[in-house]
C-alpha cells in the first residue's frame, strides 16, 4: 500500500522551509532512476535506444535573452552592465514573479529540489539549490552542476544562490517591466533567480553563470570566462580556447593527447584555472560516431538529450533532423568523457590564449600572434561569421559580434573582463593567438575554402610544442595581425592570405577594408571605456 506522503531523501523541515504545501511528493536529490521514472510521466518524455532520458522543453527551444532581467537594487547596481543585455526590473516587480513562482510550485503534486555546487574550486565554489517542478529540470541541473558526495550534502547547509523554476507559468504581462510571458530574474541582494514562462532547462545553466560572471570578479578578483580549457598530460601546461559557435571551441579542446578541464564556463583564480560546471551541454546537430565519438558515447543512462527527432518505434535519435529546432543539445556528466580531468582543476596557469574566429571572408589568417592590446580589443570584439544560406536572403557572410565571447551572459562591463584577462596573461608570460577556422583564398561565397582541420592542429601542436612562439612574423596591413611565415605540416602559402587570395590584391584589400569597417563600428560601443592603446590595436581603415 502506498503511502499518502513520500519524503525522498530529504526531511519535513525541508518542505515548511520551502512553503510547499504538507502533501507534496518531495524529490530531494533524488536518484537518477527516480527522475527518469518521474520523468516518463511528464508529456513527450521517452527513453532513447541509447539509453538516454528524451526530454520536450515546449515552446522555447531556447535562450530568451530579450527577457533576461537583474533586479535594480543598491548593492549591485553601480557595479552592473546596464543595456541591452541586462535588463533592470524593479525590486517591487521582482516580489511579484517570486511570490508568482512560489505560488505555482506550492500548487504541484511534486517538486524536486537538487542541491549541488558551481565551481571545482572549493575556495570559490558556490551552493546552488535547484527547486523545480520538473524531474527533467532536476536531471539536467543534477548533470550540469557539481555532484556533491554523500558527506557533503549531509552537511550541505543553507545554500548561497537558489534557483525558483517554475517555467510552466508565465509572468504576469502587466507588471512593470514585463514585455513578454517569459521572465528570467536575478536577484544579487537576495541570491535567488525567477524563471517564469519558459521550460527550455539551459536557462539555469546560463543563470549560474552570468551570477559567477558577477560574484567571481566582485568579490574575489577571480576573472569568469566562457572558454573551454584543456591540459598538457606530461608538461600539464593549460590551454584557453574562446570561440562562438562554430568556431571549433569543444572540437578543438577535445584532443586525444590533453586532458579535458572543461567545455564551456571557467574560472581563472590566484592558483589556477577551474571549471564551473560538473558537466557538458553539448550540440547534436549533425552528430555521429564518427565525427565526435566521445560525445557521441556519452549520451547514454543519465543524459538528458533535448528537442530531438527520433524513431516511436526504435527510439533511435535522428541527429541530422532539425524539425524541432537547429539547438538540439545533450547535458550529461563530465565524467561520461574518457579524458576528462577530474577533478575539474589544474593548478597551474595557462600557457596559450586561443581566440577562435570563423571567418567567412577569407580575410583573416589561419594563425596570428596577439599583443596584449591586441587580446583585449578582438576579446572584446568577439568576432566571427555568420554563414551565408543559414537564413533566408543572406547570401554573403555576416558579422557575428559578442563581447568576450560570451555578450549575452556578462554582468560587468566588457572592458572589466578584457583588462582583467590583459593583466593575467602579462603577470603570468602566456602565449595568445587569433585562429581563423574559417575561409581561405576567398570568401565562402565566392569560391574560398574552409581551412582544413588537419593544419588548425598542426598550428595547435606548434603552439602547446612552444615552436610557434619562437617563429619568424611578418605584419598583416590593416588588421596589423603578425603572421608567422613558416608553421610545420602547413602550407607557407596557406599562412598569408594576402597572398593567398585567388581573385587578386585589389579584391582582397577591398575585403580586407570592408571587413575592417565593421570591427571599427562595432567597437564604439566601447570606446569610452578603452584605452589608447586597445583602440590603436583595432584595424586602421
Amino acid at each position: 500500500m502506498s503511502p499518502s506522503k513520500v519524503y525522498v531523501n530529504s526531511e519535513a523541515s525541508l518542505i515548511e522551509k520551502l512553503n510547499l504545501h504538507e502533501e507534496v511528493i518531495l524529490r530531494h536529490n533524488a536518484s537518477i532512476p527516480t527522475l527518469y521514472e518521474d520523468a516518463l510521466l511528464e508529456k513527450k518524455t521517452a527513453i532513447s535506444s541509447s539509453g538516454a532520458l528524451l526530454a520536450y522543453s515546449g515552446k522555447k527551444t531556447g535562450r530568451s535573452p530579450k527577457d533576461k532581467r537583474i533586479v535594480d537594487e543598491p548593492s549591485s547596481n553601480d557595479k552592473i552592465w546596464w543595456g541591452p543585455v541586462n535588463k533592470k526590473v524593479s525590486e517591487q516587480t521582482w516580489k511579484i514573479s517570486r511570490e508568482r513562482a512560489s505560488d505555482y510550485l506550492r500548487t504541484r503534486e511534486k517538486v524536486y529540489v537538487v542541491d549541488a555546487y558551481a565551481g571545482w574550486d572549493p575556495r570559490y565554489r558556490l551552493k546552488i539549490r535547484v527547486v523545480c517542478a520538473r524531474a527533467y529540470h532536476a536531471l539536467f541541473m543534477r548533470n550540469m552542476l557539481i555532484r556533491p558526495t554523500e558527506e557533503e550534502l549531509k552537511n550541505f547547509g543553507e545554500p548561497d544562490f537558489t534557483i525558483w523554476n517554475a517555467g510552466q507559468f508565465p509572468a504576469n504581462i502587466y507588471t512593470q517591466g514585463m514585455t513578454s510571458p517569459t521572465s528570467v530574474e536575478i536577484n544579487f541582494k537576495e541570491m535567488e533567480m525567477v524563471i517564469l514562462g519558459t521550460e527550455y532547462a539551459g536557462e539555469m545553466k546560463k543563470g549560474i553563470f552570468t551570477v559567477m560572471f558577477y560574484l567571481m570578479p566582485v568579490n574575489h578578483n577571480v576573472l569568469t570566462l566562457h572558454s573551454s580549457a584543456n591540459q598538457g598530460i606530461e608538461q600539464q601546461d593549460v590551454t584557453l580556447f574562446f570561440g562562438l559557435s562554430g568556431t571549433g571551441k569543444t572540437t578543438l579542446s577535445a584532443d586525444p593527447n590533453r586532458l579535458l578541464i572543461g567545455d564551456d564556463e571557467h574560472c581563472w583564480s590566484d592558483q589556477g584555472v577551474f571549471n564551473i560546471e560538473g558537466g557538458c551541454y553539448a550540440k547534436c546537430l549533425g552528430l555521429s560516431g564518427e565525427k565526435e565519438p566521445e560525445i557521441f558515447n556519452a549520451i547514454k543512462f543519465g543524459s538528458v538529450l533535448e528537442n530531438v527527432v527520433y524513431d516511436q518505434e526504435t527510439r533511435v535519435v535522428d541527429y541530422d533532423d532539425h524539425s524541432i529546432t537547429e539547438n538540439t543539445r545533450c547535458a550529461y556528466p563530465i565524467d561520461y568523457i574518457p579524458s576528462a580531468k577530474i577533478p575539474c582543476f589544474a593548478n597551474t596557469h595557462p600557457r596559450n590564449i586561443i581566440l577562435l574566429t570563423c571567418d567567412a571572408s577569407g580575410v583573416l589568417p589561419p594563425v596570428s600572434k596577439l599583443t596584449n592590446a591586441q587580446v583585449m580589443y578582438h576579446f572584446i570584439s568577439g568576432y566571427t561569421s555568420k554563414m551565408a544560406g543559414t537564413e533566408e536572403g543572406v547570401t554573403e557572410p555576416e558579422a557575428t559580434f559578442s563581447a568576450c565571447f560570451g555578450q549575452p551572459f556578462l554582468a560587468l562591463h566588457p572592458m572589466k573582463y578584457a583588462q582583467m584577462l590583459s593583466d593575467k596573461i602579462s603577470e603570468h608570460n602566456a602565449s595568445a593567438y587569433l585562429l581563423n577556422t574559417g575561409w581561405t583564398g576567398s570568401s565562402v561565397s565566392k569560391g574560398g575554402k574552409r581551412c582544413p582541420l588537419k593544419y588548425t592542429r598542426a598550428i595547435l601542436d606548434s603552439i602547446h610544442d612552444g615552436s610557434l612562439a619562437k617563429a619568424e612574423y611578418e605584419t598583416l596591413p590593416t588588421f596589423g595581425l603578425q603572421i608567422p611565415t613558416s608553421v610545420p605540416g602547413v602550407p607557407k602559402e596557406l599562412l598569408n592570405p594576402s597572398k593567398a587570395w585567388v581573385e587578386g590584391t585589389s579584391k582582397y584589400n577591398g575585403e580586407v577594408t570592408k571587413l575592417a569597417g565593421l570591427f571599427e563600428e562595432n567597437f564604439k560601443k566601447y570606446s569610452s571605456e578603452a584605452t589608447k592603446e586597445v583602440i590603436a590595436a583595432g584595424p586602421s581603415v
